[in-house]
């Protein structure tokens, strides 16, 4: 997987989900405000110490990780 710069997890932080670098938004967060119709702008005028080019990361981070191939376990 890339490493995405403005992304980071840690297991003291939202349980370890991956969270814009510094803050405690989540991916999760960000992806289901934009599911609910918010646009970039409505985001990070309510959360202005987000920036779009970090929406952009989620973005890229949710769309990578979905793209992994899936490994099932032998039944």
């Amino acid at each position: 997987m890339t490493q995405h710069p403005r992304i980071s997890t840690d297991p003291a932080v939202k349980l370890g989900k991956p969270c814009i670098k510094g803050t405690r938004i989540t991916v999760e967060l960000i992806l289901e405000r934009l599911a609910d119709g918010w646009s970039v702008a409505e985001f990070c005028a309510s959360y202005p110490h987000i920036a779009p080019g970090d929406i952009e990361a989620a973005l890229r981070f949710a769309a990578e990780h979905v793209s992994r191939p899936i490994i099932r376990a032998a039944e």
